[in-house]
């Protein structure tokens, strides 16, 4: 890996700490957990927001790489290494300028932490028109060449949709919420969701149904063929915690 590039830099640190709060990713079909999403969280548990004001164009990249730090090191020394649950972190594709260049410091943490990288899932996750679609497809493309999973999140709301879906396919789509709310009431959205859930399996792309809070939405979804969900219904996020639903531990 001797690519370099210009934000590869040394020695800066984001001006307001932070931590991580982790939330389960339920596999009903096995009654396991099959990942962890890592969530940024204020240092007294203060939502992502009050940290996301702080980023910048200029401290963007600091921060993208920080995020992955973080949950690394808190998933090396909480997360049982007997489990194969897998570690979703969030990326900002703008922050990445050369995929292999600006993995590095991933891949120190998870060495560090004797964290199996290979367990490593990135998703992207901004809410607007990327500037530069090429660039992610890029990004998407070398991280399945290193063995990394890709997820793209937020399915369904703003600019991550069919569109994008064309251009380059991830390991796993995650519906969004708000196309997911009283699905059991709505033929409408579950026709779309057969519709995504179709599309998915031809193109060998798994479904998360994110954001889940009724035993109805979910046995709705369950009978759509999604068997992938994360949201309150089995747990909420918990400040530097990896906890396994109570339904699970039941089961």
């Amino acid at each position: 890996m001797g690519v370099s590039c210009q934000g590869c830099r040394g020695g800066e640190e984001f001006p307001v700490a932070f931590t991580m709060a982790f939330q389960p990713i339920v596999d009903v079909s096995t009654q396991t957990v099959w990942g962890y999403e890592a969530l940024v969280r204020g240092m007294d548990g203060q939502g992502a927001a009050s940290v996301l004001s702080a980023v910048t164009d200029a401290n963007r990249y600091v921060f993208d790489q920080a995020c992955r730090v973080k949950a690394i090191e808190l998933a090396g020394h909480n997360l049982p290494m007997a489990s194969d649950a897998r570690l979703s972190i969030n990326f900002m594709p703008n922050a990445v300028y050369e995929p292999r260049a600006c993995i590095r410091a991933t891949l120190g943490a998870a060495a560090r932490a004797q964290f199996d990288p290979k367990r490593l899932m990135f998703e992207f996750t901004e809410n607007e028109r990327m500037p530069n679609v090429d660039h992610v497809a890029n990004i998407v493309a070398e991280y399945k060449r290193m063995g990394f999973m890709t997820a793209l999140d937020d399915f369904g709301a703003g600019y991550a949709g069919l569109g994008l879906l064309a251009k380059f396919q991830p390991d796993l789509i995650k519906i969004d919420m708000e196309l997911l709310r009283d699905v059991d009431t709505s033929v409408a959205r579950q026709a779309i969701i057969a519709g995504i859930v179709g599309i998915s399996r031809q193109l060998d792309i798994k479904v998360l149904a994110e954001g889940v809070e009724s035993e109805a939405e979910l046995m709705t979804l369950r009978a759509a063929g999604i068997a992938l969900f994360q949201g309150y219904y089995f747990a909420k996020p918990r400040v530097e915690t990896f906890e396994e639903p109570a339904m699970l531990l039941a089961a």
